[in-house]
């Protein structure tokens, strides 16, 4: 299968394996420090709902059991797929995200090029 998806921005790709070390349905976001230092304006905490930036399921990356900070997740602005445009997590619409959280097992390889 094959889904469209948006990517880190320039200066935010990554490459590497990792896996897949939890999955969530409609998750809290909770942006790391980093990026409320670029973007003093994020919250702490958005809850699940509407104006949540990781949609309907996030699928949280990790690397040698810790977490990357990196997500598969999904949107609630389809127009926010198709280019390069995160932070380095891979954003997909809910729909194809939904899909994705069905298919894919806590501990699977993903790797990225």
């Amino acid at each position: 299968l094959r889904y469209q998806i948006s990517v880190g921005r320039d200066g935010f790709g990554w490459t590497g394996i990792v896996k897949v070390g939890a999955k969530t349905e409609w998750p809290e976001s909770r942006p790391p420090q980093e990026m409320r230092a670029r973007q003093p304006e994020l919250p702490k905490m958005v809850p699940a709902g509407p104006y949540n930036p990781l949609g309907a399921r996030a699928l949280y990356l990790s690397r040698d059991g810790r977490d990357t900070l990196y997500r598969i997740h999904g949107t609630n602005d389809p127009s926010g797929v198709g280019f390069d445009g995160t932070s380095g997590c891979f954003r997909l619409t809910n729909t194809d995200v939904i899909d994705l959280f069905k298919r894919v097992a806590v501990g699977a390889k993903v790797v990225v090029q």
